[in-house]
C-alpha cells in the first residue's frame, strides 16, 4: 500500500492539529502537511509529527486569500510531488447580533470558511485527477452541527457551514468518475480553543450540556479518529455524506420533549 501525503489546514492547535497528529500516528501517511495564519505555530505540530516517524512540513497560509490556498497546495505539491487527502478545518467565528454584522464581517468569515475551503478543493483536485491513483483521493470537510441546527447571533458561520455541507455534497457528486471522495464532519460542542467560553463560563457550559444527550463536551480526538476512519481505505464506498460527530447534539430537540 502506498503511503499517502495529507495537507490540514488551520492545524495548529484544537481539532486541526489532533487530526494531523492521528494521521501521523495511523502509519498510513507518508506525510502530513500542517498549515497556519504563523510558520512557528504550524512549526510545532510538524515538529512533534517527526517525532511519530512520519514526514512533516509547516506551510504558512491565511485561507482566507486565493494566493495563500494555491500556494498551501502548490508547495505541497512540490514537497512531495501528490496530495492524496485534503483536510479543510481552518474557521473562524464570531458572536455578534444580526444588527451589528457588517458587510466586512459577512466576507471575512465566509472567506476562511467557505470560500477558502472551495479553493483548496479546486486546486487540490486538480492533482488529485492528474495521479490517476486507483484509490484516488480524499477531501474531507469539517462543518459543524450549525449546518443543520441554527445558531443565533453566528449568522455568517452557520450559513458558510450549511454552505460546505452542499459543496461537500456537489463535489462528491462531480468527482465520483475520478474516484475522489468528499465528505463532511460535523463537530459539535468539543473541547478547544475556540470554545473556551465553556470552560470560562459555568452558565453557558451547564446549557450546552443540557443540548447534548451524551452529557458531555467532546474531545478534539474524537473528533479527529472520525476524520481518520472517511480518510482511509476502510471508508472506500462512502462519499457525499456528513459524520456528526455530536454526542447526540442534533438529536436534543426530539430527546428533550421526549423526556419530559
Amino acid at each position: 500500500m502506498n503511503k499517502k501525503v495529507g495537507v490540514v489546514t488551520g492545524s495548529s492547535k484544537g481539532i486541526g492539529k489532533a487530526i494531523a497528529i492521528t494521521f501521523a500516528k495511523s502509519g498510513e501517511y507518508l506525510a502530513v502537511v500542517t498549515n497556519a495564519r504563523k510558520l512557528q505555530e504550524a512549526q510545532t505540530v510538524s515538529d512533534e509529527i517527526r517525532t511519530l516517524g512520519c514526514n512533516s512540513i509547516p506551510i504558512e497560509a491565511d485561507i482566507s486569500k486565493e494566493e495563500d490556498c494555491i500556494r498551501l497546495i502548490e508547495e505541497t505539491i512540490k514537497n512531495y510531488n501528490r496530495i492524496d487527502v485534503l483536510v479543510n478545518n481552518a474557521g473562524v467565528q464570531q458572536d455578534i447580533p444580526l444588527e451589528e454584522t457588517t458587510v466586512d464581517l459577512w466576507q471575512k468569515i465566509l472567506a476562511v470558511d467557505l470560500t477558502g475551503p472551495f479553493i483548496c478543493c479546486r486546486e487540490a483536485v486538480k492533482h488529485m485527477e492528474k495521479q490517476q491513483d486507483p484509490t484516488g483521493g480524499c477531501i474531507i470537510n469539517i462543518t459543524s452541527v450549525h449546518q443543520l441546527i441554527p445558531k443565533p447571533h453566528y449568522i455568517p458561520y452557520a450559513t458558510s457551514k450549511a454552505g460546505v455541507e452542499m459543496m461537500t455534497k456537489t463535489l462528491a457528486s462531480e468527482l465520483a468518475k475520478s474516484n475522489i471522495r468528499a465528505n463532511a464532519v460535523a463537530p459539535g460542542a468539543i473541547e478547544t480553543p475556540m470554545n473556551i467560553l465553556l470552560d470560562e463560563n459555568e452558565i453557558a457550559r451547564h446549557k450546552t450540556l443540557m443540548q447534548i444527550p451524551m452529557g458531555r463536551i467532546g474531545r478534539a480526538e474524537e473528533v479527529a479518529n472520525a476524520v481518520e476512519f472517511l480518510a482511509s481505505d476502510k471508508a472506500s464506498y462512502i462519499t457525499g455524506t456528513t459524520l456528526y460527530v455530536d454526542g447526540g447534539m442534533t438529536l436534543y430537540p426530539s430527546f428533550q420533549y421526549s423526556v419530559h
